[in-house]
């Protein structure tokens, strides 16, 4: 979903000796030095879920960022979901 925003340039999985998996995240940048990515906020958590309906979902920036939504459909961003209709738990906000 970041890939499809813009915010990153691209990603791949490592694979190590451990059970954990490694992601390695390729940021965009407008220039040279400035990142596309210029801030992640977790808002739901796991002692406190923060949810949304359709018609609540938050706009981050002024447009500008994305709200990242889980719904009964997938995880998609807050203008997908609005689009379609659907609320659901705000993961977090990227912009």
């Amino acid at each position: 979903m970041l890939k499809e925003e813009g915010f990153i340039k691209d990603y791949e999985v490592l694979k190590g000796n451990t059970p954990q998996r490694v992601i390695k995240i390729y940021l965009s940048y407008a220039g040279k030095k400035e990142s596309m990515l210029n801030g992640l906020q977790r808002v739901s958590k796991p002692g406190l879920r923060v949810y949304c309906r359709k018609g609540e979902i938050p706009r981050v920036y002024g447009g500008l960022g994305i709200a990242v939504v889980s719904t009964s459909q997938g995880v998609m961003t807050g203008q997908e979901a609005w689009k379609k209709g659907l609320g659901g738990e705000v993961l977090c906000y990227v912009w």
